[in-house]
């Protein structure tokens, strides 16, 4: 399927979210590394008065705890990040450079702490509101609107402030996880990117080819 036949069947589609599995507790019940593969092809959903916008995953990394140096827990919990090690499958939402915010999802049991960051997202429903939210007019291809942690916080409205801490488990919660029968092409994994520390380690994990992966593609 060509792009532009691609971004028009997103466009005039709409999705029965009967249909759409929560994702389980148990699901984000280990290693991050784990975690962030299987997330790939999963569908995040942000509900709202409007009603939801959603995505589908396309693009992670793993964070693996306090022996991982550039993850956020790698000088202990505080409370900023108190969020990692509580129950999985919890938003943890940080914002970088003061302007924009990332989503991670808590890993491991609780008290141990992981999470998986990501960093792309396919737009499947929403998608003239995710142009309105990133200031974009109607030109813009669904290949901008959320390909970057930053540009999909943006586009599905995520916040630390509203954000942080919620159950992602729930059914009828603001922001869910879901599943259907999508079935993954080729995974590519790489290094991580946008650190300094730990930045050769293999924990980035994205669907090989997809015009909605972020910018490095490895």
């Amino acid at each position: 399927m060509t792009k532009p036949a691609r971004e028009a069947e997103h466009a005039g589609s709409t999705f029965d979210l009967t249909t759409w599995r929560p994702l389980p507790r148990e699901f984000f019940d280990a290693p991050p590394e784990q975690v962030a593969r299987l997330l790939l092809g999963k569908i995040l959903v942000r509900r709202g008065r409007g009603g939801p916008l959603a995505g589908r995953i396309v693009e992670t990394e793993a964070y693996l705890g306090e022996h991982d140096a550039a993850a956020h827990a790698a000088s202990g919990r505080t409370a900023r990040n108190a969020v990692l090690y509580g129950p999985p499958g919890h938003a943890y939402i940080y914002n970088i450079y003061g302007l924009y915010a990332c989503f991670n999802i808590s890993c491991l049991p609780e008290g141990v702490p992981g999470c998986v960051l990501v960093r792309a997202l396919e737009p499947l429903q929403g998608i003239a509101e995710m142009r309105r939210n990133r200031g974009l007019n109607g030109s813009a291809g669904i290949h901008q609107l959320t390909s970057g942690p930053g540009k999909l916080c943006q586009a599905l409205d995520i916040s630390r402030a509203e954000d942080n801490g919620l159950d992602l488990t729930r059914a009828d919660g603001r922001l869910g996880l879901v599943e259907d029968n999508f079935q993954c092409g080729e995974i590519r994994v790489t290094p991580r990117v946008g650190i300094s520390r730990a930045a050769d380690w293999p924990l980035r994990f994205f669907l090989a080819g997809h015009d909605c992966v972020s910018g490095r593609r490895g």
